[in-house]
């Protein structure tokens, strides 16, 4: 038990080392309280958020390549690596893709309840690289 705790220590502060400076931008609908949950998730995890209301969300989408059957309510762009970021990701999803450049975008399709911003996350939550393969879960 010792070990996990010490395990789980370590991982967590290295998610928030990781993510402490890091800026991203999300784009959401100006009505969207969900979206403020996410951003709210993503702030205590150590990122640097700024919020861009839209009205027009489907051309985002579509600037920022998010495939159709992964869309969901905002998108966010990490501003250093123009990594893509679709819908309720947990920070720890949205470290592991800056840790690998080569990704374009990850998603989480729809608005799962279990998901940052929507409510408990239980560890069962699947996010997707855009090409529709398994990237995380949380």
């Amino acid at each position: 038990m010792k070990k996990f705790i010490i395990a789980a220590l370590l991982t967590a502060t290295y998610s928030i080392a990781f993510a402490a400076g890091e800026a991203v931008t999300v784009y959401k609908d100006k009505n969207c309280g969900c979206c403020e949950g996410w951003i709210a998730h993503l702030r205590e995890a150590g990122f640097k958020v700024k919020a861009v209301n839209s009205d027009d969300m489907s051309s985002i989408k579509k600037r920022f390549g998010v495939p159709e059957s992964m869309m969901s309510c905002h998108t966010a762009v990490i501003d250093k690596s123009g990594q893509v970021i679709e819908g309720h990701v947990p920070a720890t999803a949205v470290n592991k893709l800056i840790a690998r450049p080569a990704v374009k975008g990850v998603a989480v399709p729809g608005m799962p309840t279990n998901a940052p911003g929507m409510g408990k996350q239980d560890g069962s939550l699947i996010t997707y690289d855009f090409a529709g393969r398994s990237f995380s879960m949380d």
